[in-house]
């Protein structure tokens, strides 16, 4: 009998588990939760957001939108389900996070080709063909036997998570829906500040207490970075940052429509299907919860801010990705063994899903005995796995879809001035390598 051991159900795991079963291959999908739980995890359920509820831009000129479309056209079953458990979020895609979730663990426990066993996994398996995504949050007992077993250590960085607050308690007196320039719907509610109720929000933020954080150094990964870590950079570093007030306007307030109205503005983002819960974009925290709540009440609009989760930190690692994988995510010392999602080094929901198809794609074709696949770096997910994987590192750090990591093209002087069209090429390019290794699936 063909199986595969698939140890992990977060994004990862649970796209790489559909993707063989739904291709006949018997899948044990093994997951410590909840018996064992994590320091950021609330439920039990599969492919759990534990962060911000978003997925990013949809559009192909931005990275992100790019490798979404990739893993469409690779017949991503977490991406599909994704837009089918969407809530208004102008341009990009956000979920209902609950829902999403939901969803995906009744796919996995209704699927007759997968066997879903609760159980801790605390050493790397010898026998058989098995895919970890155990994620950023694997259990130390794990941990620790990857390291004894690779000869290699885990880098460890701080990971946030921001707060929600109940839209009921959120006065529209002084917040208001609107969208950046006003493109797309005025899915966003935002919170205005003037100059002074700004200085006094920072004052409170700057000084307010953190959790104390132990046993780890205390190196953030910048594409999460805590407000509170942000703010001390400077005093306008927000005002550039999350609570940019660039182009979002009052329309209650009469107002040319370029001229900025506000100094400052903090956005709330919708977090579940109802439109009752909303997450405060880019406030990712560690503050001590009796001083989140003195500082999310100093914000106008949310003065009597119901807190339905408080932010939290969590440490996060990942292994050493150059030293152990290959292009094909096996490791190097065993072709059996697959590593994938955010333990591998790849930043975000969409990477982790895509590192996880594209591992179960190569798992597949291992026990089909067919030839195992390396994607071009004309492609973002190519681009990704080259660059986690790339030997060259010094440091190597955590790394978001971005234009930065994809082979250049060669282009007129007039393009390179145009960021959309340049980008509109890049991405064109990518679908039409993409669309060739479909057809070879």
């Amino acid at each position: 009998m063909e199986k595969i051991t698939v140890i992990g159900a977060g994004l990862a795991g649970s796209e790489a588990a559909i993707y063989l079963a739904d291709r006949g291959i018997k899948v044990d999908l093994i997951e410590m939760r909840p018996n064992k739980t994590t320091g950021a995890h609330k439920t039990g359920y599969c492919a759990e957001f534990v962060c911000s509820n978003s997925l990013g831009a949809i559009d192909i000129t931005s990275a992100s939108g790019l490798l979404k479309e990739e893993m469409k056209l690779l017949g991503s079953t977490l991406i599909k389900e994704a837009f089918l458990n969407s809530v208004p979020s102008g341009n990009s895609l956000s979920i209902d996070r609950f829902g999403f979730s939901k969803k995906i663990t009744d796919i996995i426990k209704n699927h007759p080709n997968i066997n879903f066993i609760e159980n801790e996994i605390v050493e790397l398996p010898d026998n058989g063909i098995n895919i970890i995504a155990t994620g950023p949050l694997t259990s130390k007992n794990l941990a620790d036997d990857i390291i004894k077993k690779t000869g290699s250590s885990n880098f460890s960085f701080y990971d946030a998570v921001a707060p929600i607050v109940k839209k009921s308690s959120i006065n529209f007196d002084k917040a208001f829906y609107a969208s950046r320039w006003d493109k797309g719907d005025a899915d966003f509610i935002n919170c205005p500040m003037t100059k002074e109720e700004y200085e006094k929000f920072y004052e409170i933020l700057t000084t307010a207490e953190t959790i104390e954080l132990k046993n780890f150094e205390a190196k953030f990964f910048e594409g999460c970075m805590p407000v509170e870590v942000m703010a001390k950079r400077g005093v306008d570093t927000l005002r550039f940052g999350p609570m940019k007030p660039v182009g979002l306007f009052d329309k209650r307030i009469k107002t040319e429509f370029k001229k900025q109205q506000f100094y400052a503005v903090v956005q709330l983002r919708q977090d579940d299907k109802e439109a009752e819960l909303y997450n405060l974009v880019g406030f990712q925290t560690n503050l001590k919860w009796g001083e989140q709540k003195k500082m999310i009440q100093s914000i106008p609009g949310l003065e009597n801010a119901e807190i339905v989760r408080y932010g939290v930190m969590h440490a996060n690692c990942f292994i050493n990705s150059p030293k152990l994988l290959s292009k094909t995510l096996q490791t190097k010392f065993n072709p059996n063994l697959f590593f994938a999602g955010q333990i591998t080094g790849v930043e975000g929901y969409n990477e982790s899903i895509a590192t996880g198809l594209f591992a179960a794609i190569n798992a597949y074709r291992l026990i089909k005995n067919e030839p195992l696949i390396e994607l071009d770096n004309k492609t973002m997910l190519g681009a990704l796995i080259d660059y986690i994987t790339y030997v060259g590192h010094k440091n190597l750090q955590p790394v978001n879809s971005n234009w930065g990591i994809v082979a250049p093209i060669e282009l007129d002087k007039k393009i390179r001035k145009d960021k959309k069209a340049k980008n509109s090429l890049l991405a064109n390019r990518s679908i039409s390598c993409i669309q060739e290794l479909k057809n070879m699936l």
